[in-house]
Formats: C-alpha cells, structure tokens, sequence
C-alpha cells in the first residue's frame, strides 16, 4: 500500500473516483476543487445592545466609584445580607459596626441584639461583647447569671479578654448582674 519513495500516506483513489463536476472554475489539483466558502460577515448591533452595553458599563463605573468612597458603608450593607441569612460571624460583624458606629450611625441596642443572635449559634466574641454590653449596663435580654455563663463559654473558647474578665471581675461577683 505504501510507496517507499513517497514518505507521506496517500489515499488510494480509483481515476473514476474524481468528482464529476460541470463546474468550470472547479479545478481538481486544489484541495476541495478550489472551492472555500467564507464566513459571512457579520451583522451589526441593534441599536438597544449598544445602549444596554453602555448602561451596564456606566453603572460598573459608578459602583466602583461609591465602592471606592463608601466602603464602609458598602461593608456594612453586605455583612447585613449575610447576617440575616443567619451566618454568625455577619452578625458579629454587623453588631460590632453598630456598636461603634462604622458604616451606619451608632446604636448599642441594636448591637446587642445582633450580639445575642451571633452568641445564639455559639459565636464567641459575640458572646463575650454582648456580656460585656451587659455588665457596661447596655439593654439587653440577658437574665441575672447569663453573663457569667457566655464569658465562659468565650474564654473556653479562646477568647483572652474574657480570661482576663473572669479573673478581675467575675471573681468578685461582678458577672452576675
């Protein structure tokens, strides 16, 4: 089947094999007779894709602005959606933005309400500040004794401030407030 002299396989064709084409611009030495079919040429955009590209354009360019300049508010709005998802560490987050008025105005109640739902799910810096905002005398919904048990349940946890509250104040019987 292989020539020797030829190093390339060919395709072995009978003479009667060759197309039969009546075409005069067919030409049989050219690959597919000489024949390429281009691509067509593309159409333009309507005029409402170019608008909608602009917009959406416009509108990455001016959320990357108030991005750049609002962060903190941008932040807040975003750790919110998280927390009322119910992820812990947004809630702790969105208590420690109320408490010190970062992103949004300063509100200790509210704090302490986002506090109590981090702390819930076994957050342990949101048990020890929502115990701390307790003993500070911040409203909040603990009973005589839970702060005592969530400075515990921070320190086991690791927390090292709450090692040193349970030394200094809970010693002395502050915690049961």
């Amino acid at each position: 089947m292989m020539n020797p002299d030829v190093e390339m396989r060919q395709r072995l064709l009978a003479d009667d094999s060759k197309p039969n084409v009546t075409d005069p611009s067919y030409d049989h030495s050219l690959p597919y007779g000489g024949k390429v079919y281009l691509a067509r040429r593309k159409k333009p955009d309507p005029m409402w894709v170019k608008i909608l590209e602009a917009v959406a354009l416009l509108g990455t360019f001016l959320f990357c602005l108030y991005a750049y300049y609002n962060f903190d508010h941008l932040h807040f709005h975003v750790n919110h959606g998280y927390a009322h998802l119910g992820y812990s560490s947004a809630q702790h987050q969105v208590g420690q933005r109320y408490l010190h008025g970062v992103g949004v105005e300063k509100h200790p109640e509210r704090a302490m309400e986002w506090f109590q739902k981090a702390a819930d799910q076994g957050h342990p810096h949101a048990s020890y500040n929502l115990a701390i905002g307790h003993l500070k005398g911040i409203k909040t919904s603990l009973k005589p004794g839970e702060a005592h048990q969530l400075i515990n349940h921070a320190a086991a946890n690791g927390v090292k401030e709450a090692h040193k509250t349970l030394n200094h104040v809970c010693s002395k019987g502050g915690c049961n407030i």
